[in-house]
């Protein structure tokens, strides 16, 4: 099976409104992800007093005064040996200047200049990206030593600034402006019209070490994502976007693709930071159209993967779950039954959730994963015109009528689909309050069976009309 490889675009991670990239960097703990969350006006970044929380590369849309950029959060430098993790996170930071159109070089004001930050302004100083010295925590006097000794890194004025309190933002602005405005004003005359398609969002879920960023990377041909044998090495959810070749039609797909903490059983997960990154990888999933469930072909399907699974379904995500590791899995043929039977049995609310076999090393089922995703994310939008939809309903209810709780008969009148992304129906009807759960299971499953929306989740919302003499 041939895997479809990232083409080369100029800005791989905004395929939609091409925008300047400017990437923060800086030794551990001089606020850089505090600055990312400041410029995108949110807390997408993890933040603690922990150095090296942030691990791989993240990206925002940042807005600073007119100003609008994507702004790439990158995991602090280190002098470490490029085959330990924290020399594999610098290699990142080290890619991640390849392409960008500015950089701001951050450091702690009130500790001053360290060998460190001369290291890294030494490196800054041979490439051809205009950088800007950040002096961050200069809040007060106490950064004021600090401040005065950027001067002496060759890189030009230092801009004084708190990511924490927002003080600096006129300054840093002024700074920016002479680099990222004309590039602004470019790209917005070379943007096409968004295509009303758009990417979709696709995020891949599971237990620490089942191959979640090995997966990503084989996709986009690239290390992209930090990678090793170390568990729970991703913390924040990164979102990259990338284009798919459709092997069968030859079409180019965008696709963003969203990388996500592991998520162990939460009697496990103690430690502040990995409570962080599990609350965010479930906002991923929020933010998804399709969640991809990674299984460890070499561990099988556990009681937390069902509760992940569980989760996807009931914020309405339509779901595929991947075997990974399938190329060093034993008795392959049962393994793959004994995970379709469970799932049927643990996932009692959605029957036939596709089950796909993949290699994250060798790149086996990555075509038909992405295909099957397109095919759920249609389905998860369809939505059907309201007289085929009674059509069907006046159908299932002469095949199994409600029943008739006390024998007084329960009147079911008409449906419409009322949403989409779920899909989302609306039964209007007397007694509704009496309807059977078994009997609103029947309607579900009939619009899925019959209906073609196949596995996703579906909606049954009960509205029965107000009885104007209630109150009287």
């Amino acid at each position: 099976m041939r895997l479809a490889l990232a083409k080369p675009v100029n800005k791989p991670h905004l395929p939609q409104i091409m925008l300047p990239q400017v990437i923060i960097i800086g030794r551990p703990n001089v606020g850089k992800s505090t600055l990312f969350n400041r410029l995108v006006g949110k807390k997408l970044a993890l933040v603690d007093d922990q150095p090296g929380v942030t691990r791989d590369r993240r990206f925002g849309d940042a807005h600073l005064l007119g100003l609008d950029f994507a702004i790439v959060d990158t995991a602090g430098w280190e002098d470490d040996d490029p085959d330990t993790l924290p020399g594999r996170m610098r290699a990142q930071t080290e890619a991640s200047l390849e392409g960008a159109d500015a950089a701001l070089f951050v450091i702690d004001a009130r500790v001053g200049l360290t060998p460190l930050d001369e290291e890294i302004a030494r490196w800054l100083r041979v490439s051809s990206v205009p950088v800007i010295v950040v002096a961050n925590k200069a809040e007060g006097r106490a950064g004021d030593g600090g401040l005065m000794e950027s001067f002496s890194l060759g890189l030009g004025d230092p801009v004084a600034f708190s990511a924490e309190h927002g003080e600096g933002l006129a300054d840093l602005f002024e700074a920016l402006r002479p680099v990222v405005e004309p590039l602004q004003q470019e790209m917005a005359a070379q943007d096409d019209e968004d295509d009303p398609s758009g990417p979709i969002k696709l995020a891949i879920v599971g237990r620490p070490n089942a191959g979640k960023s090995t997966l990503i990377n084989k996709m986009l041909g690239e290390d992209r994502l930090l990678t090793g044998p170390e568990s729970g090495i991703t913390r924040d959810s990164i979102a990259i976007d990338w284009i798919w070749s459709d092997p069968d039609s030859g079409e180019d797909r965008p696709v963003r693709l969203i990388d996500t903490a592991g998520m162990r059983k939460k009697a496990k997960v103690v430690e502040k930071l990995e409570k962080l990154s599990v609350a965010d990888a479930r906002h991923a999933v929020d933010f998804a159209e399709v969640v991809v469930l990674l299984l460890d072909a070499t561990k099988g399907l556990e009681h937390q993967d069902l509760k992940i699974a569980s989760m996807v379904l009931e914020e309405g995500r339509a779901l595929i779950i991947a075997i990974n590791k399938w190329d060093v899995a034993e008795d392959a043929s049962g393994l793959f039954n004994g995970i379709r039977h469970a799932l049927d049995e643990g996932l009692a609310q959605v029957k036939g959730v596709p089950l796909l076999a993949v290699s994250a090393r060798t790149g086996k089922g990555l075509d038909p994963l992405v295909a099957a995703a397109f095919e759920l994310r249609e389905s998860w939008n369809r939505r059907i015109p309201t007289a085929a939809l009674n059509r069907w309903f006046d159908d299932a209810l002469a095949a199994n009528p409600p029943p008739a709780p006390g024998g007084r008969r329960i009147k079911l009148r008409y449906i419409t689909q009322s949403n989409v992304r779920p899909p989302t129906f609306a039964l209007f009807g007397t007694k509704l309050d009496q309807l059977p759960e078994s009997y609103q299971r029947y309607l579900i499953n009939g619009i899925r069976r019959d209906l073609d929306f196949g596995s996703v989740p579906v909606r049954l919302m009960l509205r029965s009309p107000k009885n104007p003499y209630a109150k009287r």
